[in-house]
């Protein structure tokens, strides 16, 4: 970031500040010496009086990076913005990052680091379930703090993650109840990258579509992650002729699958598709024109009008360049270090017991989403929304549920 970069971000970062701080979003920034760091930090953090210490996990290299790179961005926006406003408890947020690599036994390699070694406060990371299930007894074990961004197929709490995307009942449920009312539809191909994301989703959806939906799964495939060779798959969709592909396709696999649709001739003109993967992030590396005309069920996208995420929106570009784009997870992730901060400030600690029973229940009233709050089984009360793509790489939202309840473990799915 070049100098005249560097002074017209902080400029404009303090400007959203002083809005945020107007909203009540942020609270004025407390001092280190109302906060002695022997009554803050009992468990060995690294946390001095000047500083404390967190990490970012995900992957900046491998077949993931197409999705996760975004989610760095976002988590050093907002550490940038909290530091800009003067930390938290009085003191500046240190950012040790760490690269999962697109590989599931680095992410727990890289976590138990983190902890162990960097004795950090918080870790912000993963992406896939694949990720995070490898991650997670490093986190229970050590009893490390986890913000994960991603929308996820549930079926999981812990006192040591909060999760910031959605859960299958926020997601899935939702988007197929919208899309088989919107579109009438009783057959339904379901594709997905071959790990527990996709394929516990695609469980999910066939029970949601067979008991409740009163449909049909004519198809159901799984590619490897990171793979580009669909051209089998669009000649068993072509075959079946579904209602509706049903995608759960990760990462860089994405690309070659949208520009292989499109090439065999199923775009949005003859094929209705909704994904509950693709994001603004992917759209980057998919064309806008390959997707046009398709849904993505998320509960965030760029194209969101409201005052709070057009802000949000002007300050990441500011930061990252005008070319930058914001997706779901982009966004889930922005909020982890905001709401990690609310939870310390509440409880005048850093330690991760007391920081993990703060949370529950704190309302985040002026999201870039909009309004989200904290359950008890530490996911977020939020909405679906769908967008429909645009060849600009922006979706337009056709639709926005009524705010909904988290429910990891929803009856009869599990």
């Amino acid at each position: 970031m070049t100098y005249f970069n560097r002074r017209r971000f902080m400029t404009g970062m303090g400007a959203l500040v002083g809005a945020l701080l107007t909203a009540g979003i942020m609270s004025a920034p407390s001092m280190a010496a109302d906060f002695p760091t022997a009554k803050v930090n009992t468990t060995k953090l690294a946390v001095t009086d000047k500083t404390v210490k967190v990490g970012i996990l995900h992957s900046a290299t491998g077949t993931m990076a197409i999705s996760e790179t975004g989610s760095i961005q976002a988590e050093k926006l907002a550490i940038a913005q909290i530091n800009a406003m003067g930390g938290v408890l009085g003191r500046k947020i240190e950012v040790i990052q760490e690269d999962g690599a697109s590989d599931w036994p680095t992410f727990a390699e890289k976590s138990k680091k983190l902890l162990v070694n960097d004795k950090v406060a918080t870790v912000f990371g993963c992406w896939t379930s694949a990720s995070r299930k490898a991650a997670l007894p490093v986190f229970e074990k050590e009893n490390g703090l986890l913000f994960y961004p991603t929308f996820y197929e549930g079926l999981e709490q812990s006192k040591n993650v909060f999760y910031t995307g959605q859960e299958a009942t926020q997601q899935i449920l939702a988007g197929l109840d919208w899309i088989a009312k919107e579109k009438k539809a009783k057959t339904f191909y379901l594709i997905g990258s071959d790990y527990i994301w996709p394929r516990t989703s695609m469980k999910i959806a066939r029970k949601h579509i067979e008991q409740h939906l009163g449909g049909k799964v004519v198809g159901e495939e799984y590619i490897a992650l990171g793979d580009t060779q669909f051209g089998s798959v669009i000649n068993k969709i072509k075959l079946k002729k579904p209602d509706i592909i049903y995608a759960a396709v990760v990462g860089g696999s994405n690309v070659a699958w949208f520009k292989q649709l499109n090439a065999a001739g199923l775009n949005s003109s003859k094929q209705t598709m909704l994904t509950i993967s693709v994001t603004e992030d992917e759209v980057l590396g998919i064309g806008g024109e390959n997707l046009a005309g398709f849904y993505s069920a998320m509960k965030y996208f760029q194209s969101q009008k409201n005052p709070s995420n057009e802000k949000f929106v002007a300050e990441f570009k500011k930061m990252w360049g005008p070319k930058s784009v914001i997706g779901d997870v982009t966004q889930a992730a922005y909020l982890g270090p905001w709401l990690w901060k609310a939870a310390v400030e509440r409880a005048g600690s850093f330690d991760v017991d007391k920081v993990a029973a703060a949370l529950p229940g704190y309302e985040f009233k002026d999201a870039p989403e909009g309004y989200v709050k904290v359950d008890a089984n530490h996911h977020l009360w939020s909405k679906l929304r769908i967008g429909k793509w645009r060849t600009d790489g922006q979706a337009d939202v056709v639709f926005e549920s009524e705010l909904i309840a988290p429910d990891p473990f929803p009856k009869g799915y599990q």
